[in-house]
Formats: C-alpha cells, structure tokens, sequence
C-alpha cells in the first residue's frame, strides 16, 4: 500500500494511482507498450516522491540503449500525458510504438515533451527501446 493509493493516477488515465500505475511501480509486469509508457511517466512525475520510481525507469529501459544516468532532473515538474497514438504493443505483441505529448515546468519555463516511444519484448517484460523526438 502506498501513501499515493487514493489519488488519480500522474498518467492522466483517470484511475486510482494505486490500480493504474503504482502496482508497476512496485515491479509488476505491464501488459501493454501503453501501460508501460503511462508507468514510465508516471515515475518520472514522481520522482523523488515515490521510493520505487528511479528503479521502475531502470529496470524499464532497455539495457542496451539505457544511458549510465537516469535519475530525472530534479527541477523538472511534469505536469500532464496525452497518448496520441498506439500503434501494436498489445498483450499478445512483440514491439510497439506509443506516441504522447507531456507537458512539463522547469523553473518559470512551461515545455511540451512529444516523442514517439518504441517499446519491445524482453525476457517477457515490456521494455523502453528508445524515442524519436517530434
């Protein structure tokens, strides 16, 4: 159980945080390349405030593309997901692709983050490959 249990989820899916992305948090399995993205998401929005956040973003990226730090910048804010498009990365999938826009706050600066995330199948676990930056 986590302190953020009750709240709505960072991801923007309208659930509980504590049935949307805290149980992927916490190291379960995501069933979709989108469940995924969402979770990943929502670690970078809570870092810092969730204990488990820096090690999901870790063992969620893909060991040959993950760069040697990963911890968020700190004074970065994550204010908003928007899944655009899913292209496969569904239960029964090898590889997928989500495009998001994520809105965010650095300092007084307002930003918009929008990518288009590949995801792949490795050892059974959905995992982040990498993005290209639109």
């Amino acid at each position: 159980m986590s302190v953020l249990d009750g709240i709505d989820c960072p991801c923007g899916s309208g659930d509980d945080f504590g049935s949307c992305c805290g149980p992927l948090l916490d190291g379960h399995r995501a069933t979709t390349a989108e469940a995924l993205m969402r979770s990943r998401y929502t670690a970078f929005a809570l870092a810092g405030r969730h204990p488990a956040a820096a090690d999901h973003l870790w063992r969620t990226w893909h060991p040959a593309k993950r760069p040697a730090d990963i911890a968020p910048d700190p004074g970065q804010q994550w204010l908003g997901l928007t899944i655009v498009e899913t292209v496969d990365g569904g239960a029964e999938d090898q590889a997928g692709e989500v495009r998001f826009v994520a809105r965010y706050q650095h300092g007084k600066a307002l930003g918009v983050l929008s990518e288009r995330s590949f995801f792949v199948r490795r050892a059974g676990r959905w995992v982040y490959l990498d993005g290209e930056v639109d």
